[in-house]
């Protein structure tokens, strides 16, 4: 076979996967790695993985994210089956294809952890009391329901209530599709061709006296080491390296937002950008909480990240987080960004983490840069509308 009709050959063999797998029809990958980061110190268990992606013929870019298509936990579908008084090979529809048994819609098919409204008031009109429950569904007490919410899952409701039977197909008519979750990119096809690498948290805790697992976290962890792992690439176009392999890039992702930074640092090492790279990394613990520590350490050692600033929240009396380490080189953080056109990169929680760091940007624009609160506000918007300030939060 000549090089030309071997580079033919893998490019139809290319297009044919990249047909056959789509989102309807994830990859069925392979774990070859699941790895705890987190020390046994951590009041976290934060694991790497690593997905075997041979043949599937599709492409992602660092900054994407991966689609990963969870099954349930078979104990919390067993327990649903026998708190419904079911055996679990009764027939029921799938969202999608033709009917299944009951076991195996609840295993593949369907949401069985968080309540739906649907299936809220069906417990409410079916039980012979369930007074809290009608009471908390009244429009006027939304707040209050989310809050009576939090921790309880559908098997609480199922338990709680005897009083209130469902035919298997009744109940799965009141659920939801189980839906994929999505995971940043924590490597780069270009270091790592036939594989994607990614950092998750595994969600666990107690509630109402019952262990709660993550659905997809916890497949991962403890489920997937003998069984495929349906995936498929999502991508992200706000939040692509800059074009220019020159520009700096400054990073600020703490826990597992480091992810998609870790899969910059690869990409730019592989194509020996010349580009300066800071990164901004936190945790609670230095000892236990440093993720990928030694090779941000090793990146340090040959260049590739020019600055490395970490937040120990808790080795401290005071608590310590990535913006206070902004301020704290405020100065060079406006240097880079101003005079040397560095784009700024946010990964992570939104509902503080990156509020907080957006103020702190602002702050530092205001004060260094010498302007008042509206310029600095207007200087920001436009590092946005010019694609230099991207944000991945969550």
């Amino acid at each position: 076979m000549t090089e030309a009709t071997a580079t033919a050959t893998a490019g139809a063999g290319a297009a044919t996967a990249s047909q056959r797998y789509t989102r309807a029809n994830p990859f069925p990958a392979r774990l070859v790695v699941n790895r705890r980061l987190s020390g046994p110190e951590s009041e976290k268990d934060t694991r790497h993985f690593e997905v075997d992606l041979s043949g599937w013929g599709l492409s992602f870019e660092v900054g994407d994210s991966l689609a990963v298509y969870p099954t349930n936990d078979p104990e919390l579908v067993d327990e649903i089956i026998h708190t419904l008084g079911a055996t679990g090979d009764e027939q029921v529809p799938r969202p999608k294809g033709e009917p299944t048994t009951f076991r195996e819609a609840l295993l593949r098919d369907y949401s069985i952890t968080q309540p739906t409204p649907k299936f809220l008031r069906s417990i409410a009109e079916r039980a012979s009391a369930a007074p809290t429950l009608t009471y908390l569904l009244a429009p006027n007490r939304k707040q209050d329901l989310e809050t009576y919410l939090w921790g309880m899952e559908i098997v609480d409701f199922l338990a709680d209530h005897p009083s209130a039977r469902f035919a298997p197909k009744e109940f799965v008519g009141l659920l939801t599709k189980l839906q994929p979750r999505l995971y940043s990119v924590a490597s780069s096809l270009r270091a790592y061709p036939d594989q994607v690498h990614f950092i998750v948290d595994v969600v666990r805790y107690e509630s109402n006296g019952r262990l709660r697992k993550g659905v997809c976290s916890s497949f991962l962890a403890e489920r997937a080491d003998d069984v495929p792992v349906p995936v498929f690439p999502t991508v992200a176009k706000h939040f692509h390296l800059p074009d220019d392999p020159n520009t700096p890039i400054i990073m600020v992702g703490p826990g597992t937002g480091v992810a998609p930074f870790r899969a910059y640092l690869q990409e730019r090492q592989v194509a020996g950008a010349k580009g300066k790279n800071w990164l901004f990394f936190g945790a609670q613990h230095e000892i236990c909480d440093f993720a990928y520590g030694d090779e941000l350490n090793a990146y340090m050692k040959e260049g590739l990240l020019a600055r490395l600033d970490c937040a120990w929240s808790r080795d401290q009396a005071q608590k310590i987080y990535v913006q206070h380490k902004m301020m704290e080189n405020a100065a060079e953080i406006w240097k880079w960004i101003d005079a040397d056109g560095a784009y700024f990169f946010v990964c992570g929680d939104a509902r503080r983490m990156a509020k907080d760091v957006d103020a702190t940007l602002r702050k530092i624009v205001q004060e260094q840069g010498g302007k008042n609160v509206e310029q600095a506000n207007e200087y920001v918007e436009k590092l946005k509308n010019e694609k230099r300030y991207k944000r991945d939060v969550y």
